[in-house]
């Protein structure tokens, strides 16, 4: 397999670092804010993703009935990898989990409806799966979609919904045939987000970010609003998934963190002694940036699948995700240790160590692991799919 970029690749590769080197804004890219800097959550990120969309470079790999230009997924695989470097808002739900899905399974008053929308950065996804009692087993929803004339009415609650605070539209599954075994009693359905049966309540993390927590009470969804068919909502949303975990989980921030931390411990010196000379020291970074290595190697296989036209596959979709977010958390972890008790100061203190870029950092990673399926089910899915070994093993 060729890894590398072609020289069509290449050259979009320097305009679009070019482009966001000549767009730089320091109130739109914020690298403190880690994994989060990809969400459009401001009047001056959404105007960022205006001016991208402007570029052309929105949904470029969509058909061109759609408005895409049918080119190779490496495209928007350069172009995430990028924006992710410079801390700025990403191609994020819109192109990939919702337009990718309708392109695929939506009809047609949906098509016209949404995609011009995303294609031109006028609309922003909140994402609902998850709930209280079904967190990465998104088999489990019980949120309840009753049939009645005309549509659907919903009620019940979802969690974990970081977009809800500030999104115009929630993209969410729920339960229309309880009689059914679980993972075909799912279905996928489009929400305002001001509707009036709609009430969120906003959850502070540790991760220095907001999560929400969304109540339904006899929301009523037209039945032109239903994604695809009847009870095959679990099929779509684990699609959709595989998408998430490659593109909301980009490798850039990853790889700037070990970056930063190597050109700290070049410099820094403990007990007047260079701190480069520690041999526990030396180990500690010679593995972090092995493993940097070995992560981007991973995201190389995903390259790969674009560049045959395929979706990302499921189990090199789940070994991506959990590598590189454990990964992120290691690498936080243990500059935290390197940098001893001052690297705990509170972020942006100037006398912490690089300013407190791992104690903020580290903070942010939290959510890593649990967001777009948690680690333990990505442990079940190679487990299962590529190990061969049983459920209940």
């Amino acid at each position: 397999m060729d890894f590398d970029f072609s020289p069509e690749e290449q050259k979009f590769a320097d305009e679009v670092e070019e482009w966001l080197v000549a767009n730089h804004d320091p109130v739109v890219m914020d690298p403190t804010r880690e994994n989060f800097s990809q969400l459009a959550d401001t009047p001056e990120r959404r105007a960022f993703m205006k001016k991208l969309a402007k570029q052309g470079w929105l949904g470029m790999s969509w058909p061109k009935e759609y408005g895409g230009q049918e080119i190779e997924g490496v495209y928007e695989y350069i172009l995430n990898e990028a924006l992710s470097r410079h801390a700025a808002p990403q191609i994020g739900k819109g192109v990939g989990i919702i337009g990718k899905t309708l392109i695929r399974h939506g009809n047609e008053k949906l098509k016209q409806e949404f995609l011009p929308k995303i294609l031109s950065a006028e609309v922003e996804f909140a994402v609902g799966y998850s709930e209280p009692q079904a967190g990465s087993d998104a088999a489990n929803m019980q949120l309840k979609a009753e049939k009645v004339e005309g549509g659907w009415k919903l009620n019940g609650q979802k969690m974990w919904t970081t977009s809800a605070h500030f999104a115009d539209w929630y993209w969410v599954g729920a339960r229309t045939d309880p009689d059914k075994p679980k993972h075909d009693g799912l279905s996928l359905f489009l929400i305002p987000m001001d509707h009036p049966g709609l009430e969120v309540q906003s959850l502070p993390t540790v991760g220095k970010d907001t999560t929400n927590q969304v109540f339904f009470e006899d929301v009523f969804v037209p039945d032109d609003y239903l994604v695809g068919k009847r009870g095959q909502g679990f099929q779509m949303i684990s699609e959709a998934l595989d998408l998430e975990r490659f593109t909301m989980f980009t490798l850039s921030p990853i790889s700037e963190r070990t970056r930063v931390l190597v050109e700290w411990v070049k410099e820094a010196t403990r007990d007047d002694q260079p701190l480069r000379e520690a041999p526990d020291t030396r180990r500690l970074i010679a593995n972090i940036v092995t493993d940097t290595a070995v992560a981007k190697a991973l995201s190389t296989r995903f390259v790969c699948a674009a560049k045959s036209g395929g979706k990302p596959p499921t189990i090199q979709s789940s070994q991506y995700k959990l590598f590189t977010t454990t990964l992120s958390q290691r690498v936080c972890d243990e500059a935290l240790d390197i940098t001893g008790a001052a690297g705990t100061i509170r972020e942006g203190q100037d006398e912490a160590p690089i300013r407190g870029r791992f104690e903020g950092a580290y903070r942010a990673t939290m959510n890593e692991t649990v967001g777009g399926g948690s680690s333990e089910i990505q442990k079940n899915i190679i487990a299962r799919r590529h190990l061969g070994l049983p459920k209940n093993f």
